[in-house]
């Protein structure tokens, strides 16, 4: 099969051959060996934040909330308003762990990526292997958290199983964006800014309180931000509350995720491929 067209321009089988090899194999076995040597206990860690806010704010402060107004206009209890939300924000925060500071050391310190791009191995499955493992983390933390929600009475709906699956699109879209955004930091000083990105968009994306209370102009903002798609699309799962607006909310996350993958790769290829 010849890989170039008459004009001299590359076929797209030549295009993604060159840089994906197909061993995204390596890069994962490569991440859970680091996991289970030395990360697990940061690992593990994570998972208790969401639970801390949701004992905190849906148990708390709960008893003095009372009940809310859910999906399709259904009361619920504000621990069970909350829940969902903070299990898309898990993702959120677990992936982004990954993808941003994990992937700035390996970077710009350990040159892990300069050294696999010198093997077979392409940008994509570089990409590919660094995303799946903050996907893993997703999935633990989704799992787990949403076995707390059950224990709590905070499960309505057998629907509710698919907030895990739901949890790592989330996860698979801010971790393409991640990896993506962090391939232009150089200092530890400018990955500040994904810290002074994250903390207001958990606070501002309707996860502790519905989103009417903000003026209609800051709701138009707020409704761009990626996670309120994920807390949106979470709640419906949560009572199982299907309309053509989930949909909607899914079809975000897999933009982002083509964004992210594109992004991600164009970023290594132009660095260590030149």
């Amino acid at each position: 099969m010849t890989l170039t067209r008459p004009s001299g321009r590359l076929t797209v089988t030549a295009r993604i051959r060159s840089v994906w090899a197909r061993n995204t194999r390596a890069v994962i076995e490569r991440g859970f060996a680091v996991v289970f040597a030395q990360n697990w206990i940061i690992l593990v860690s994570g998972f208790f934040e969401p639970v801390l806010y949701l004992l905190a704010m849906g148990v708390g402060m709960g008893g003095i909330v009372g009940q809310v107004t859910g999906p399709g206009g259904q009361l619920v209890d504000y621990a069970a308003y909350i829940a969902p939300a903070l299990l898309a924000t898990s993702a959120m925060n677990g992936a982004i762990y990954d993808s941003t500071f994990n992937v700035f050391f390996k970077l710009n310190y350990a040159k892990l990526y300069q050294a696999m791009l010198q093997t077979s191995l392409g940008p994509l499955d570089v990409a590919l292997g660094e995303i799946f493992m903050a996907l893993f983390r997703g999935l633990l933390y989704a799992t787990g958290f949403l076995g707390v929600m059950g224990i709590m009475g905070l499960v309505t709906s057998w629907w509710a199983l698919l907030m895990i699956p739901a949890a790592v699109l989330v996860a698979f879209g801010f971790a393409a964006i991640g990896m993506g955004v962090t391939s232009f930091m150089r200092t530890f000083q400018q990955m500040d800014v994904i810290g002074f990105v994250m903390l207001p968009m958990f606070l501002l994306s309707a996860t502790l309180y519905p989103i009417e209370v903000y003026p209609e102009a800051a709701q138009w903002f707020i409704k761009a931000l990626p996670l309120w798609h994920g807390v949106e699309m979470m709640r419906h799962l949560s009572v199982g509350h299907i309309e053509w607006s989930t949909l909607g909310h899914l079809g975000y996350f897999v933009g982002m995720i083509g964004l992210g993958l594109w992004l991600t790769t164009a970023r290594l290829r132009a660095l260590f491929l030149r």
